[in-house]
């Protein structure tokens, strides 16, 4: 290692450490390179302004926040609630499963973890906790787990984000997230089911079958967007990029004309914490771009594929370390960061070894999610934290059985690839 590369390193560390947010932290430590390198300064501005300029898919980033947002904004949450209520309610452990269920389907219009769990958070957790029904640190546990669902569905903010950095297809990256999606969402039911048991959780008053109809077609527009979403790309009619803007387009037309329940005041705030949002990531990707640069300057992806060279590593033992390594550091960052700057790293060793990207980019985005909900950073845990006011102490308490079943999930999709890339071959993908 350099003596520029380890300053940057530990330039990097420092600020971070003392609470420098990461975007900035990551820009400083790379003008230090720059400068201890003798190159321009002036260099970090031209990559971030080649990487925006040239990567047209990062506009598919603030456009989904702002679909988020204006959900959120609307009535389009507690409509998909009260489906969800009407469908699973009726089970045991029944507001549980109506917990995880109402993730699946916002899912696959947010593509956002901090606003599944931001959107309907507050309003499940009011519900379960309702009357001592179920315990507040076991309400915001399973609302946190359920939100790690929001980017592997399509669409998928961190999917975009690992698309440019890898250059794998964001179509097939969109289509291989549905069944690990589905999956996750599963293992948390049954946990929950378990958990219903075992701890006697009150059973709910079913809703009427008559009326699950009804309930069905006042949430069946908002139904829809991901189904808009997903014909648009696979049937050859829009771009991602596109078929982000469709999304926030939609969702502002059921808002406002449909269900009537955002006005320009409202709107106005949502385009507001839209782009304090989207700048925030913003900062994250500009200073990714010019660290990449470093990376490939001080050739460290061919130093990795170099240590890989006359050793007998396979495929499978490959992907395990590597979700460990991802693991440990999603307990202190955030899976922007990861996926920016640590997982290009590992893109041409799985190259070599033929790993498949899209399944990778599955496992990574997976792993980022779970590093979201796992102690002591976890940003989802201070997400419903500062929605609830529910002490963190209790909801770390509760989150671990979420965590174990999360974890066992992505070992089944590593060993598995065709359970990610099923989806993909069939239509068309040749990885």
């Amino acid at each position: 290692m350099s003596f520029e590369l380890a300053s940057c390193l530990f330039t990097l560390f420092l600020l971070a450490g003392i609470g420098t947010p990461i975007g900035y932290s990551i820009m400083l430590a790379s003008v230090v390179y720059l400068g201890l390198a003798g190159l321009d300064v002036a260099l970090a501005g031209e990559k971030i302004l080649q990487g925006f300029y040239t990567s047209t898919i990062l506009l598919a980033v603030p456009l989904f926040i702002v679909a988020a947002n204006i959900m959120n904004a609307g009535s389009i949450t507690d409509r998909l609630l009260n489906f969800c209520v009407a469908a699973v309610g009726r089970f045991k452990g029944g507001l549980g499963h109506v917990n995880v269920v109402a993730s699946l389907i916002f899912s696959g219009m947010s593509g956002s973890a901090v606003a599944d769990a931001a959107g309907i958070g507050k309003i499940i957790i009011e519900m379960m906790t309702k009357e001592g029904r179920y315990s507040r640190g076991y309400a915001a546990a399973i609302t946190a787990a359920s939100a790690t669902i929001g980017p592997i569905i399509p669409p998928s903010i961190p999917m975009v984000l690992y698309a440019l950095v890898s250059k794998a297809s964001i179509g097939a990256l969109f289509l291989a997230g549905i069944l690990p999606g589905l999956v996750m969402g599963v293992v948390l039911m049954g946990m929950n089911y378990y958990m219903a048991g075992k701890r006697g959780f009150a059973m709910e008053e079913p809703v009427p079958l008559r009326e699950l109809p009804r309930k069905t077609a006042n949430a069946f527009p908002a139904l829809l967007m991901p189904v808009i979403l997903l014909y648009g790309i696979y049937g050859g009619v829009t771009t991602p990029t596109e078929a982000a803007a469709i999304a926030a387009f939609y969702a502002l037309l059921l808002a406002a004309l449909l269900y009537r329940a955002l006005s320009f005041k409202s709107l106005y705030q949502v385009f507001v914490d839209s782009a304090r949002s989207s700048a925030s990531v913003g900062i994250v990707i500009g200073g990714a771009f010019i660290l990449n640069f470093i990376v490939i300057s001080e050739q460290i992806p061919q130093s990795i594929v170099g240590l890989l060279d006359g050793t007998d590593v396979s495929p499978i033992a490959f992907l395990i370390a590597v979700n460990v390594l991802i693991l440990v550091l999603g307990c202190v960052l955030d899976a922007t960061t990861i996926i920016l700057v640590i997982v290009p790293l590992f893109i041409p060793t799985c190259e070599a070894l033929g790993i498949d990207l899209v399944h990778f980019g599955v496992l990574v985005v997976v792993n980022s999610m779970i590093g979201l909900i796992t102690p002591p950073y976890g940003i989802l845990l201070f997400v419903i934290n500062a929605v609830t006011d529910i002490p963190l102490r209790e909801i770390i308490s509760e989150i671990w059985a979420f965590l174990a079943v999360l974890i066992a999930a992505l070992l089944v999709m590593l060993l598995v690839p065709d359970l990610v890339l099923w989806l993909p071959r069939v239509f068309g993908y040749q990885g």
